[in-house]
């Protein structure tokens, strides 16, 4: 009995080894498998050589550069794993990128003409940090998100397209210390030794052969011209806005056969009209009545008259335009730009006024967009407002023609028999003689003088 009881206890501690090792190999695998995928939070199933199965699960690991959205299967010492991923995620997240954004329809690439803000600047979400240059207006790259600008990745001056790179801004940065004391911190840490500065300057002086003398100067002859010094000529690059007006007036003259046919307008009743009636006018519409919205109305009306101004040469046929579109040349700092009063021939004096202040403020401070200067079936030009007594305007293609107004003066005429004086205008059309002929080109004319001399035509439609 003694005997036996030995065998038993022996028997059993025996039996507690053998599974203290099996669950310690068993632990370890499980360990070193751990550690193997440590950063995520999956199911592993551990299948042994036997028929036996066990299946574990350990914390995860958000961020792991190593998780990405598969399975993936491995063997430890005649084990199979398996498991089941999250989706990516970058470790980057705090770092965004501004690009260009897309610029129009017919407009491929930009000069990036300047930075609104400086690296180590701090900017908010959608705010302007540069400004794009193209042949037809400036556009803005804003910042996507709040932040402070690390640095540009392209500078001023570079040709950019829709898409491109142009900032890294960190959203978790500080912008305490401003970009001036960056500067300055940049010659403190890497001071050079001032003794080893002369010595390499000395024998880089004493390697260099001497220069030969210059010739003497020959004295100039009396029959050659005095130039001017080139240190008085400065050549600077054209913007893409003038390249582009340039372009397209040249085009204009090579394409057009232009004519231009002029009359002169007596001023004094549309001015008495917008003496008499400009308090009014405002107070009610909240903008003042100006003379352009006369010559707009008087435009319209003469386009209804005469369709053929209207219309355009598209090839071999004629397109005539049921609608009024008219352009309104706007000089700006930047160039000449023409936007759009669409549905002229719909608006009263007050539409007219407003649409007007509302475009040329738009131009001049170089936000007005690619929409609202595209189309147009006819344009008005003043050159009055900066004293021109008579010109001849180029057509705006694809239209076929333009008319030019000038500025008023005071002239004498002949008025009942009696000379008397009189605030006069002097109005030019230039068309595309090869659709319109002179005969409608100067009953346009005349038709524009008829209205704004007596607007009272406009009330009665004559």
């Amino acid at each position: 009995m003694m005997l036996r009881a030995v065998i038993r206890r022996a028997s059993s501690r025996a039996s507690s080894s053998s599974g203290f090792g099996k669950s310690l190999q068993s632990s370890r695998v499980a360990s070193a498998s751990a550690q193997s995928f440590h950063s995520v939070s999956s199911t592993q199933t551990l299948v042994p050589r036997g028929n036996h199965a066990r299946s574990f699960h350990h914390r995860s690991c958000p961020g792991c550069p190593d998780c990405s959205s598969r399975t993936v299967s491995s063997s430890f010492q005649g084990t199979a794993l398996k498991r089941w991923v999250r989706p990516f995620s970058s470790d980057n997240g705090d770092v965004v990128e501004a690009v260009v954004p897309h610029m129009g329809e017919s407009i491929t690439d930009g000069t990036l003409a300047n930075f609104l803000k400086r690296p180590g600047d701090r900017v908010e979400a959608d705010e302007a940090i540069a400004q794009i240059e193209t042949d037809k207006v400036t556009i803005d790259i804003a910042s996507p998100a709040s932040g402070v600008i690390q640095e540009f990745l392209v500078k001023e001056g570079d040709t950019v397209e829709p898409g491109n790179k142009v900032a890294i801004i960190s959203m978790s940065a500080d912008s305490h210390v401003a970009p001036s004391e960056k500067v300055a911190e940049k010659p403190a840490a890497k001071p050079s030794p001032p003794a080893e500065e002369p010595k390499v300057e000395s024998s880089k002086v004493a390697e260099k052969p001497k220069a030969p003398s210059p010739p003497p100067p020959t004295k100039q002859s009396a029959k050659e011209p005095q130039l001017p010094p080139k240190d008085r000529e400065r050549r600077v690059p054209m913007t893409r806005l003038r390249k582009r007006v340039a372009t397209r007036l040249k085009d204009s003259q090579n394409t057009f056969a232009l004519l231009t046919t002029f009359n002169e307008v007596d001023m004094t009743n549309l001015m008495k009209l917008r003496s008499q009636y400009k308090d009014a006018f405002f107070e009610k519409h909240g903008v003042k009545l100006g003379l352009m919205s006369g010559f707009i109305k008087a435009a319209v009306s003469a386009l209804q008259h005469q369709p053929v101004v209207n219309a355009v040469i598209d090839g071999d046929d004629i397109i005539y335009r049921d609608y009024v579109d008219i352009s309104i040349a706007v000089g700006t700092s930047k160039g000449l730009v023409v936007p759009v009063i669409r549905g002229a021939d719909q608006m009263n004096f007050a539409d007219i006024e407003k649409t007007i202040n509302s475009l040329a403020k738009k131009a001049n401070e170089g936000t007005i967009s690619i929409d609202e200067m595209a189309g147009g079936s006819f344009t008005v030009s003043n050159g009055g407002v900066y004293g021109s007594l008579i010109s001849t305007p180029i057509i705006n293609p694809p239209q076929s023609a333009i008319l030019g107004m000038h500025s008023i003066v005071q002239r004498p005429m002949v008025v009942g028999g009696s000379v008397v004086p009189r605030p006069m205008m002097y109005v030019a059309l230039t068309y595309d003689h090869r659709l319109i002929d002179g005969r409608e080109a100067v009953y346009f004319l005349r038709r524009i003088k008829d209205v704004v001399e007596d607007p009272q035509r406009l009330l009665l439609d004559i």
